[in-house]
């Protein structure tokens, strides 16, 4: 997950995701009526069958929702094209080994790799190596050290994540005087649990009335979500809002609130779990919004992949090549707009 930057082209809103401007029209033909969304079973496109293309995709282990949830989307794109073969790696947290598995890709020699890095910086070479024997990369999400490591980057806002949660916390408490809020981030380590956590405080400053009291650091998963609130509840006796960066570690963070008891504040969730969003859905607990951080990335990529590979522009897009960056845009969703955004939930 990137250090995104101001060069970064922003595309997205409440109700159009990139994945179907990108593959509602790839040439010139004429647009699709109604494009599907990334995870439906209906065709992806109505863009007739061009040059075979050959994708050659590599990703870390899916050892987290969002993960094999961005391997998913993968797939299933490339399925609904039939002039495109996908050559999926199995994926790895080892820096060594997925550099061996792009590695094989190149000697492949697939038309074009989609990578989404374990770790950006350390896989930044062999970027440079695909990009240098003729092979174009498609920079998913996790950012190489180098722009010479890749033709287009696109990828989620880690730093709009934050300003969207702190904004809509802010509406809901800005009436109240002396708010309190607390956060629970992801691992400290990454850079993108500071971008996440920058974009909340610089939002929490438009309202002088709200002041965030504590913060932990989790790690990504329902044990350490649950561990990590249970702290934070301990020594919190009164909030009233929660920022919780990741849905899936927001799992054990409600089972923590529930063998509490609490029921006295709102919680914001983040990247657009499945599960979090029957929960706002259901409106039975504080949860009341996630922040998305859409792995739908991951068919937009696809696209992007296929567009770039048979020479074309993105529809809707004067260009005539694809463009060199996208960040995706961190819609929030609530009760009142659940429905729309329900079939890009992920488990």
């Amino acid at each position: 997950m990137p250090e995104t930057s101001r060069r970064h082209l922003l595309l997205g809103g409440a109700a159009v995701s990139a994945g179907a401007l990108l593959t509602a029209c790839t040439s010139n033909e004429p647009k699709a009526q109604g494009a599907a969304p990334a995870g439906s079973a209906a065709p992806a496109a109505d863009d007739k069958p061009g040059t075979p293309v050959t994708i050659g995709f590599a990703g870390p282990q899916a050892d987290h929702g969002w993960l094999n949830a961005i391997n998913d989307n993968a797939e299933r794109r490339a399925k609904k094209y039939s002039d495109v073969t996908l050559e999926i790696t199995e994926g790895s947290n080892d820096t060594a080994t997925q550099i061996g598995q792009v590695q094989t890709l190149i000697n492949k020699k697939v038309d074009v790799l989609v990578i989404l890095p374990a770790d950006g910086k350390a896989l930044t070479q062999i970027g440079l190596q695909a990009m240098k024997a003729g092979i174009p990369v498609i920079n998913l999400d996790r950012i190489f050290a180098s722009p010479q490591a890749y033709r287009c980057w696109i990828g989620g806002d880690n730093y709009g994540m934050g300003l969207n949660a702190g904004n809509f916390i802010g509406e809901r408490l800005k009436d109240k005087p002396n708010a309190t809020v607390v956060e629970l981030a992801g691992m400290d380590s990454l850079e993108l649990t500071k971008q996440r956590t920058q974009g909340f405080d610089d939002a929490l400053k438009n309202y002088p009335n709200i002041r965030k009291v504590a913060r932990q650091a989790a790690d990504f998963t329902v044990e350490s979500g649950q561990a990590k609130m249970a702290q934070l509840l301990q020594a919190q006796p009164k909030f009233d809002a929660l920022w919780n960066h990741d849905d899936d570690q927001g799992v054990g963070a409600l089972r923590a609130v529930a063998q509490a008891g609490r029921k006295d504040f709102l919680m914001v969730g983040g990247a657009g779990a499945k599960s979090a969003m029957d929960a706002i859905k259901a409106d039975s607990s504080v949860l009341k919004a996630t922040v998305l951080y859409p792995p739908t990335m991951a068919a937009s990529a696809i696209d992007l992949a296929r567009a770039l590979g048979q020479k074309k522009g993105v529809g809707g897009m004067s260009e005539l090549e694809i463009p060199a960056s996208i960040t995706l845009y961190s819609a929030v969703v609530t009760k009142e707009n659940v429905d729309e955004y329900l079939p890009t939930g992920f488990s």
